[in-house]
């Protein structure tokens, strides 16, 4: 989900960003390893959708991160409580004006095909994103050079001090440290080489990604021999399937029926609140939408309630800004009430009626298709038809990237550092701000607090750009879900995490 993100974006990661789409056949791409007989077996996972590539680099669909979490490392990555903790790097240090960072690099670390990973492959994949202007680029503005002074050491040098460097270093797999031939053959897209726990095994296209334990893992070895991902794109289904013993994992639950499950002991049903917001997005190159009463209007005619129980059956909460109560940097502002009639006198003020608007939302992210029936009605009631364009998320993210919607509705999920929720998405130069929002106040404040180092003045700035955006309608956010995965009892040793990070390394498979 921008797509990102991771990263739904994004992440990042997320989650619902564009995406270069990467080509993949209807066969299955075999490497070496195979589904095994030892004692940890093969994990099968269902999951909502089919990865559109498997490049860390290119993609922004959350469905490629759920299986690239397994493939690839970074060099710092978060833990539970999403502090960064050390991961191909063991150990960092900075310099006292705070411009360089060193970082020394594990020993004897080796991507799945057995060739060693080094300081040059790390300055290989960062100057790829900065230079390529890929999907993570703006996580480098401040970075001037990296370079290796040898096979153990990397130098980061920034223009300015960055606070949350090691976030946009390690916060999801779009920043993953790649194998340059892997890249330059082009097999990156469906049979990626990284130095994760596993390794891709085939890739059927519509169906499958299996993966296989990577014997050359750096870390402590998978229980498992592998985890296969297919591709389930009913929830009922996916339940369905849980219980029949055909999945033993999967995180494309009814919504509906979460609350049963998790009083329910045939499963192991968990929620936790995630770092995800969803929200609606008008296209502010499009008339009428450049006009921030139109925007604001769209703002007041909705029922956030209405909208988040059909959609999320309680499993969410309200929130009229991006980042979540549980957030040191959440930030407690609400101005927009259900009122139809404030909604309609701003449309009156921008001398708009009878307005149609596409909604662009995906199959694939069914809550999209649920919330835009409740969002339709409620906009008929301020004189607004909308007519929803249901895609898949592939078609979903080349109609974001291209410009061609009026509005859509989806998620960032994954996100960790407060830049992560407001920069790429709502500077005039973002990355991700395909609604093409442009406020030079914004812009400044977004600049000044990616370098702020005071982290009481940093939550100040972001605060205000909340507050900005929010009266902007720039993004007219709705809320922020629970996550929620169920599980066969057969499995231990599985964490739902709130950056939605699907981590099988110490997953075992009773059998």
């Amino acid at each position: 989900m921008s797509s990102t993100r991771f990263r739904l974006a994004g992440s990042t990661f997320a989650l619902m960003l564009v995406a270069v789409a990467g080509c993949t056949t209807g066969e299955g791409v075999d490497v070496d390893g195979a589904d095994g007989a030892g004692a940890g077996g093969v994990l099968h996972a269902a999951i909502g959708g089919e990865p559109d590539q498997l490049d860390p680099h290119k993609t922004s669909a959350y469905y490629s991160f759920q299986v690239l979490e397994n493939v690839y490392d970074t060099l710092v990555e978060p833990d539970a409580n999403l502090a960064m903790k050390p991961s191909l790097a063991t150990e960092w240090t900075t310099s006292d004006d705070q411009l360089t960072w060193t970082f020394t690099l594990r020993e004897g670390v080796k991507f799945s095909d057995g060739s060693p990973l080094t300081s040059a492959d790390v300055v290989y994949s960062y100057t790829r994103i900065i230079d390529g202007k890929l999907n993570t680029a703006y996580k480098f503005a401040t970075v001037k050079s990296v370079t290796a002074p040898d096979p153990a050491t990397v130098v980061i040098t920034l223009t300015a001090p960055t606070p949350n460097l090691l976030a946009n270093l390690g916060g999801f797999k779009g920043v993953a440290i790649v194998q340059k031939s892997n890249v330059e053959s082009g097999e990156v897209t469906t049979k990626p080489v990284g130095s994760g726990p596993f390794a891709i095994g085939s890739y059927n296209s519509g169906d499958n990604i299996r993966l296989v334990r990577n014997d050359n893992y750096w870390g402590d070895k998978p229980k498992l021999d592998g985890v296969t991902f297919t591709f389930v794109k009913d929830p009922t289904v996916a339940l369905q399937n849980l219980r029949g013993g055909e999945v033993q994992w999967t995180d494309n639950l009814p919504p509906q029926q979460v609350p049963a499950l998790l009083d329910g002991d045939d499963l192991d049903v968990r929620t936790v609140p995630s770092s995800d917001y969803w929200y609606l997005a008008l296209n502010q190159a499009r008339k009428p939408y450049d006009d921030v009463n139109v925007r604001r209007a769209v703002a007041f005619a909705l029922d956030r309630e209405a909208i988040t129980k059909a959609a999320k059956f309680g499993l969410a909460t309200v929130n009229q800004t991006a980042i979540p109560q549980n957030s040191a940097f959440y930030y407690e502002y609400a101005p927009y009430r259900h009122d139809p009639n404030q909604a309609r006198q701003l449309l009156d003020q921008a001398g708009v009626s009878d307005l149609t608007m596409d909604l662009m939302v995906t199959s694939e992210y069914p809550e999209t298709v649920t919330a835009a029936q409740v969002i339709a009605s409620q906009l008929e009631a301020i004189g607004v038809n909308v007519k929803i364009r249901t895609l898949d998320f592939a078609q979903w993210l080349d109609e974001q990237g291209k410009g061609n919607f009026d509005s859509f509705m989806l998620g960032w999920l994954g996100n960790v550092d407060p830049d992560e929720f407001y920069y790429a998405q709502h500077h005039s130069g973002g990355t991700f701000n395909f609604h093409k929002y442009r406020n030079p106040a914004v812009d400044q404040l977004l600049d000044r607090a990616r370098t702020e180092t005071d982290q009481a003045a940093r939550k100040q700035q972001y605060e205000q750009v909340a507050k900005q955006i929010v009266d902007d309608a720039s993004y007219i956010y709705l809320y922020n879900p629970d996550v929620a995965q169920g599980w066969s009892k057969q499995v231990s040793g599985y964490e739902v995490r709130t950056d939605r990070a699907i981590r099988f390394r110490d997953v075992a498979l009773a059998r």
